[in-house]
């Protein structure tokens, strides 16, 4: 029994480790600078949803956010940022949250958002979570809903600028660019 065990624990998937370069150019609030980033990707973790959460570091880059360890961990997001004191002043989640998921988080931290992808699921998910949602004056909700393209970019060392203008991403790449439209279906009361 012993030997099955320890057959099993070897077996354990690990996590896929990207390099990525991102330049950032954000029109809309002014910011513009270069990241050196690492990503680990979750075994059960898609490159798309690798990618999303790039895209989300994109919107929302500053000396401070960090990636969490989001699926390895339920009690950290994907994204977070921090204040001084360990406050968190930021906490974002990629995907589809649960309704308590977004509770814990929304009493936890100054500012909640959740980044959906996913097409009719996120869609789907939206209609079946709004009522709820609306209520949270922290929280802010966005849709990202063309982010295929996203998974075939994926690479382990990656290089990418994502430029932003009245809310939209240009996405470019070493083989080309794309643009992605992301919709906002709620927003927090005050950011």
């Amino acid at each position: 029994m012993h030997s099955l065990f320890q057959n099993t624990k070897t077996m354990a998937l690990k996590s896929t480790i990207y390099k990525i370069d991102l330049n950032i150019a954000d029109m809309d609030r002014n910011y513009y600078a270069q990241h050196s980033l690492t990503l680990a990707k979750h075994p059960s973790e898609t490159d798309e949803r690798v990618m999303v959460r790039l895209i989300a570091f994109a919107l929302y880059a500053n000396g401070a956010l960090i990636f969490g360890k989001g699926l390895s961990d339920d009690d950290e997001p994907d994204l977070w940022q921090k204040d001084l004191t360990g406050a968190i002043v930021l906490w974002i989640d990629v995907g589809l949250p649960t309704e308590k998921e977004i509770r814990k988080a929304a009493g936890r931290a100054k500012q909640v958002l959740v980044v959906l992808y996913g097409g009719r699921i996120a869609d789907m998910w939206w209609t079946q979570n709004s009522k709820m949602l609306l209520k949270a004056n922290n929280l802010t909700v966005i849709n990202l809903p063309e982010t295929q393209a996203l998974a075939g970019i994926a690479t382990r060392n990656m290089n990418i600028s994502c430029t932003i203008q009245d809310t939209q991403i240009l996405v470019s790449h070493d083989t080309g660019s794309f643009d992605i439209s992301p919709i906002t279906l709620k927003e927090a009361a005050s950011y």
